[in-house]
């Protein structure tokens, strides 16, 4: 089955018709709505050059808080209190960053000028959040979600100091366990996050539970 167009009109196609690899559909724009019904059905962007490409795999890999494992290593770094974590107090300096560090293995960023300016706007209107991770006063690293209702959908990270995204991250995963929420969109398999205990669930489960837990949003 050929993979779908996106037209002006605001709907995807049924997420079980995505490829096996997950693709789902092309095409379309990164308006706020088109960005906050994606996420709402399961689905989210990632794409190097248009066309938006639109994905919804099957499994997803995901990280439920109260699961989070923490190495003793970490544990150790911070118990240092090498860092200091804020929550939505630089969203630009922490998706420039995303968009600015290389990653081995990586040509180029998935983080355009649009997807910049989308998820910009998305924090402007309350729905996208960041988690700093500051060392002497500058931004080490971070990372940036979206958050609807009691699930978290998270986009990327990025690390100038060792160690300074995993801070982040732990530090938000605890902080998210304590206000409720159910689920931490991982999307793809990395090994940094299965270290934390994210795992696989099926697309089926991934979207039962983000339907029950986003009614609020």
């Amino acid at each position: 089955m050929p993979v779908s167009r996106i037209t002006a009109k605001l709907m995807f196609p049924p997420v079980e018709s995505a490829e096996p690899d997950g693709l789902l559909a092309y095409g379309g724009d990164l308006s706020a709505e088109r960005l906050l019904l994606a996420y709402r059905e399961g689905i989210f962007p990632w794409y190097n050059e248009p066309p938006i490409l639109w994905w919804s795999p099957d499994p997803r890999f995901v990280l439920f808080p109260n699961e989070l494992q923490v190495a003793a290593s970490m544990k150790q770094v911070l118990k240092k209190n090498l860092f200091t974590i804020t929550f939505n107090q630089d969203f630009p300096g922490v998706i420039a960053g995303c968009k600015e560090v290389y990653r081995p293995g990586q040509d180029g960023t998935w983080i355009t000028n649009e997807v910049e300016a989308a998820y910009t706007r998305l924090h402007k209107d309350g729905w996208a959040h960041s988690v700093e991770c500051w060392m002497d006063g500058k931004l080490a690293g971070g990372f940036y979600g979206v958050q609807l209702g009691k699930c978290f959908f998270g986009e990327s990270m990025f690390a100038r100091v060792s160690n300074a995204s995993k801070a982040a991250f732990i530090t938000f995963v605890q902080h998210a366990a304590k206000e409720g929420i159910e689920i931490i969109d991982c999307q793809v398999y990395t090994d940094h996050l299965a270290s934390f205990g994210a795992r696989f669930i099926t697309r089926k489960d991934f979207i039962d539970i983000i339907k029950k837990n986003i009614i609020s949003s």
